[in-house]
C-alpha cells in the first residue's frame, strides 16, 4: 500500500470515528459539501472562525461567573452563542454540554453552570485537537499528491 492510500485510509478511519464518538454530526458533513475548487479552504477558514470566537466566548463566561452578582441572563446569551456556533460546525458534544448550561442559566444554579463551563471548555479543547489532527492529515494527503476522500 502506498503513502497516500495509507493517509487516505487514515482520514476515513479517523473522520469515522469522530462520528461514531459523537464528537461531529451530520452538520460537518454538510459544511464539507459547501467547498469546492473555487474554495478549497473553506471548512478550514469555518473552523478556524469557531476556534477564536469559542476562545472568547469561554473567556467570556468565566469572567461573567466570577462576578459577586451573576447576570445570568448575559451567561445565557454567551451559551446560547456558544451552542449556535458549536452546533453550525457540527461539533455535537460541545453543542449538547451548551444544552445543559443554557438549563443551569434558567435555574440561577451557580454550581451548575460553573460544572458546565468546565465540561464547555474541555470538550472544546478535545474538538480543537480533533479537528487539528483531521485537517493536519489533510495536508499530508494533499502534500503529498492526493486527493481528501469525500465522507458520505
Amino acid at each position: 500500500m502506498d503513502a497516500i492510500t495509507q493517509l487516505q485510509r487514515q482520514f476515513v478511519e479517523y473522520t469515522t470515528s469522530l462520528y461514531r464518538e459523537g464528537y461531529l454530526d451530520d452538520q460537518f458533513t454538510q459544511l464539507q459539501k459547501l467547498q469546492d475548487e473555487s474554495n478549497p479552504d473553506f471548512v478550514v477558514e469555518v473552523v478556524t472562525l469557531f476556534f477564536e470566537d469559542s476562545e472568547k466566548l469561554l473567556n467570556n463566561l468565566a469572567t461573567a461567573l466570577q462576578q459577586e452578582n451573576i447576570d445570568y441572563k448575559q451567561v445565557d446569551a454567551h451559551v446560547h452563542q456558544f451552542k449556535g456556533s458549536s452546533s453550525s460546525i457540527g461539533a455535537q458534544r460541545v453543542k449538547n454540554v451548551c444544552v445543559v448550561f443554557r438549563n443551569y442559566c434558567d435555574e440561577k444554579n451557580l454550581d451548575g453552570c460553573v460544572l458546565c463551563l468546565q465540561q464547555a471548555k474541555n470538550e472544546y479543547i478535545l474538538i480543537r485537537n480533533k479537528l487539528e489532527a483531521l485537517f493536519n492529515l489533510e495536508q499530508q494527503i494533499l502534500q503529498a499528491g492526493g486527493s481528501v476522500p469525500m465522507m458520505a
